[in-house]
């Protein structure tokens, strides 16, 4: 048997019910997440429950375009998201390891490829 450890994450920005500042689906802090830094990302629910995981060559366009783009896997859900889990993992082989476990493992909802559990 693997045993996979996730390690804590190094930034975590949480939904705003009532923004005060210019904000994306309620995220204002997106200026925590590294923008020349590569990685993985998890997004979750009110109840705690993961939603999508994903990786990066640079974390913080790559969170950015799931809220901005039309072709995103969470396009139909943004809403959902109150919790974004950032780790940062500058190596693309653990990146896509570390991806593929936690979402399956996890059984995130919204995520299509590399789900084994369905």
């Amino acid at each position: 048997m693997i045993q996979i450890t996730i390690p804590s994450p190094d930034v975590t920005i949480t939904k705003q019910e009532a923004p005060q500042m210019s904000h994306i689906y309620g995220f204002t802090d997106f200026h925590l997440i590294p923008r020349d830094k590569g990685g993985f990302f998890a997004f979750y629910n009110e109840k705690d429950e993961l939603l999508f995981v994903g990786k990066a060559r640079k974390l913080r366009p790559r969170i950015k375009k799931h809220f901005e783009d039309t072709v995103s896997d969470i396009k139909e859900h943004r809403n959902e998201v109150t919790k974004i889990e950032v780790y940062i993992n500058e190596d693309p082989v653990e990146r896509d390891i570390y991806e593929t476990y936690i979402l399956n493992k996890g059984k995130a909802k919204y995520n299509v490829d590399k789900a084994f559990f369905k």
